[in-house]
Formats: C-alpha cells, structure tokens, sequence
C-alpha cells in the first residue's frame, strides 16, 4: 500500500501537470542536476546530525514501505502463548523452575518452541531480565511496572529517533529546493545576452529546483518519516503487551487471565479472538 501512494503522488502531480498543457521536456533536463543538489545536500545533512546507529537503524526500518508493522496477528498469539507458557510454570512449579530458562534463554527447550519470539533478542532479553528479577524476590508489581514504564519509554525514543531524523531532514528539503533554484538563476544570469526564448527555458529549469524541493519533501520524504514512526510504534506496543500480562500475573491473575488481560490490550486488527487464543493455549504441551 505504502509503494501504492507514492504511485498515486507521482501520477496525480504529473497527470494533473500534463491535464494543464505542461511539458515534461524542461522538468526532465533539469531534474537529474537538480535531484543531485537537493537529495546529495540532504543525505550529506542526515549524516552530520545522525550517530551510525541511527543512520544504520533508519536503513534497516526501510523495510517499513513492505512491512508497515512489525508484528501481526500470528506474532502476537505466539507472544501470548510464550507468556502463558512461562506463567504456567512459575504457578505450577514456582519461580525457580523458570531459572534454567530465563538464564540461559538460547537453549531453552521452552523458548524453541516459539521461533518467533526466540529470535527477537530484544524481546527475549526483556522477559527474562523482568522474571529473573522476580525470581530473585522482588515480586512487588507497582515496583516492577515502574521500571518497565522507564524501560518503555527509553525504548520508544530509541525506536522513534529514525523517524524523528527523517522528518527533519524532510523539513529541510524545500530549503534546499531554493538552493538549487538559485544556483540555477545564478546560470541564467550569466547567460543574460542570449534571447528571451533560451533565457525562459533556464529560468523554467531553475524553477524546477523549488518544485523538486517541496515535492519531495511533501509526497515522499515526509510520508516516509510518519511510515518510520509507525512501524517504531508497533515495535513498542509489543513490549507494552508484554509488560501488561506480567503485571496482571504479578498481581494474581491465573495464567490465562494474565494473557487475556495483555490480549484486550491489544490494537483489533492484531488482537486474537478470545476462542482464538483459548484453543491455541488449550493445545500447548504441559511447560517444564
């Protein structure tokens, strides 16, 4: 859907252009220098005002114009029956049956279960770092959901940066448009002899620049940002969901409660179906 817009933009601004009686011969000799101006000033500016892990955070999330969300429906039934399974144990057997889990997760007969979840490290680490502190005797839930809460919100601006830096850097773009346009009447004014004619195609492809400036800024570089901010959200809500369900598990809920309360957190369209997700943690073998 995302490749889709960008179609449309460059359909509607052109087609709508061409309706007028516009000719593409001017914005087509003038866009390659002009693009280099404006775009290469850009990218160089992103990477000034950027560390390497952003700049390397914000290529990974490109798969965001594919993939709008980082987990779906399926991952998050997975999720709720990884947090089932390990509240299972810990009711059934105690905290310390979790121990030989949470401290060595890679090899954990219970996390091979779930492919999904065992290789999110972040996700894993996250789990097993909250119910190795349980385990060690801090079972107090407002104490656990405070930490969680600040863990949360350092996550969500780390998540959140990649979209930040690119809208800045959309927000600058037309800036940068009038600086191509004015390197371009700067051209025109050298060339101040030649006739009208010639004098108001180099004005047209100087214009061009303020053009490509808001263009791009406006119908691809801005839409791309708020694209980012979604997909770091969805990566967040799936540490919010597991927040919630240990927090209810903290505060007595019975395992399945504890998952049913993290399910109704959920957003509709990823959130299973109550039977849904009562048959699937019906069909989980007994955890140990």
């Amino acid at each position: 859907m995302k490749i889709l817009g960008f179609i449309i933009v460059i359909a509607c601004t052109f087609g709508g252009y061409l309706w007028a009686g516009g000719h593409m011969a001017p914005i087509v000799k003038a866009a390659p220098p002009e693009i280099l101006i404006i775009m290469g000033c850009a990218i160089g500016a992103f990477i000034v005002a950027n560390t390497t892990h952003t700049i390397k955070a914000t290529l990974k999330n490109m798969n965001c114009l594919i993939k709008p969300e980082a987990h779906d429906k399926a991952s998050y039934m997975e999720l709720l029956s990884v947090m089932y399974m390990l509240f299972k144990l810990a009711r059934t057997k105690g905290w310390l049956a979790l121990e030989s889990h949470i401290e060595d997760p890679e090899n954990s007969e219970l996390f091979k279960q779930f492919p999904g979840f065992s290789h999110n490290h972040h996700a894993i680490t996250f789990v097993c770092d909250y119910l190795r502190i349980i385990s060690l005797g801090n079972e107090n839930p407002h104490e656990i959901e405070a930490l969680m809460d600040e863990e949360i919100e350092s996550l969500t601006h780390e998540k959140e940066h990649p979209a930040h830096a690119v809208q800045t850097m959309a927000d600058g773009i037309p800036a940068l448009g009038i600086v191509a346009a004015v390197l371009g009447v700067i051209k025109t004014m050298g060339s101040i002899t030649e006739p009208p004619e010639i004098l108001g195609k180099m004005i047209g492809g100087a214009l061009v620049g303020t053009f490509l400036g808001v263009f791009l800024a406006y119908g691809f570089i801005g839409p791309l940002a708020g694209a980012l901010k979604t997909r770091a959200e969805s990566e967040v809500l799936y540490y919010r969901c597991m927040k919630v369900s240990i927090i209810a598990f903290l505060q007595g809920a019975a395992p399945q409660v504890a998952v049913e309360f993290a399910r109704k957190f959920l957003p509709h369209h990823v959130q299973p179906g109550f039977l849904e997700l009562e048959e699937k943690l019906n069909e989980l073998p007994s955890p140990s």
